[in-house]
């Protein structure tokens, strides 16, 4: 094997694992909905225990793996890194402003929008042209958002609107900084971020209203929805196109209410059985024949 080859072998290999990353990044973060219905408490006090439990799981994680030299790579990430966790905590605070002043359904539209926003930085940016497979499978996914909604977009609450468009912004921007700046270290970057959204929401957090059953939960939800949903997707978008890292975000949305469903029984409208299937046959669909291209270039 020459080495053209094997470089095209690795470049799959790269693909693949990416692909993998953040289908399972997709699949953390869909739990959101799950654990908020299982919590009783404020927003600002799930916020806050869950960015100190992820906090704290991905720097034990780090010291875990390289020791005290875990430590060193804070500042080796740089500026890059801190603007990531900047975005990444900021996004999470614009997406709870836009939930408390429009609609679940404006705001699910808004972020439907995200693999173009994303397409449009990268382009404009790193001159990573998004492939017309990606913007077609971006759109096919945002029209099943839409069906999942059920058309339910309002357009008084232009406040929580500009909330969600800026939660949108910033996580875009974030996996385009993330992508742009692939070779810093930026694993610390999921345990930051979780620590600087605690600190941002503890004035309006009241922390000993946990009880134990509660903080168990809220372990839980920062562990597996927050912490690893983030390592995941700090891995994965480093490996990936941009547009094509948020094109398959986009099976959080269908995820969601399956969770909600087998945990507690509410069976989701049909509007939204029918929109998730179509976000999730645009996005598996895609990378059902991206796969099929490049087996076809392997053969020729």
């Amino acid at each position: 094997m020459g080495g053209a080859d094997v470089a095209m072998e690795a470049g799959r290999g790269q693909r693949g694992s990416g692909v993998l990353l953040l289908l399972s990044a997709a699949v953390a973060f869909s739990t959101a909905g799950y654990f908020t219905r299982l919590i009783p408490l404020d927003v600002w006090t799930i916020l806050f225990w869950r960015g100190v439990f992820a906090g704290l799981f991905v720097l034990a994680l780090l010291l875990w793996q390289h020791g005290a030299a875990a430590w060193r790579s804070i500042p080796a990430m740089g500026w890059p890194g801190l603007a990531v966790v900047a975005l990444s905590s900021s996004g999470m605070i614009f997406f709870i402003h836009a939930f408390r002043h429009t609609s679940v359904a404006d705001v699910a539209i808004i972020y439907a929008a995200a693999p173009f926003v994303t397409a449009g930085i990268a382009w404009s940016w790193l001159k990573e042209r998004p492939g017309r497979g990606t913007l077609v499978a971006a759109a096919i996914a945002f029209v099943g958002v839409v069906v999942m909604v059920g058309g339910a977009l309002s357009l008084g609450s232009w406040l929580g609107d500009l909330f969600a468009l800026a939660m949108t912004l910033s996580l875009s921007l974030m996996m385009v900084v993330i992508r742009r700046h692939k070779d810093r270290p930026m694993t610390a970057v999921a345990g930051l971020s979780p620590l600087l959204t605690a600190l941002l929401v503890w004035p309006l957090a009241t922390p000993g209203s946990a009880g134990s059953a509660d903080l168990l939960h809220l372990a839980l939800f920062g562990i597996l929805q927050n912490g690893l949903g983030l390592l995941l997707l700090t891995w994965g978008t480093r490996l990936l196109p941009a547009a094509e890292g948020a094109l398959i975000g986009a099976l959080d949305a269908p995820l969601a209410p399956i969770w909600v469903w087998l945990a507690f029984s509410e069976i989701p409208p049909s509007t939204t059985l029918i929109g998730g299937a179509i976000v999730m046959a645009a996005v598996l669909g895609y990378l059902w024949g991206e796969r099929r291209a490049e087996g076809t270039a392997r053969g020729g």
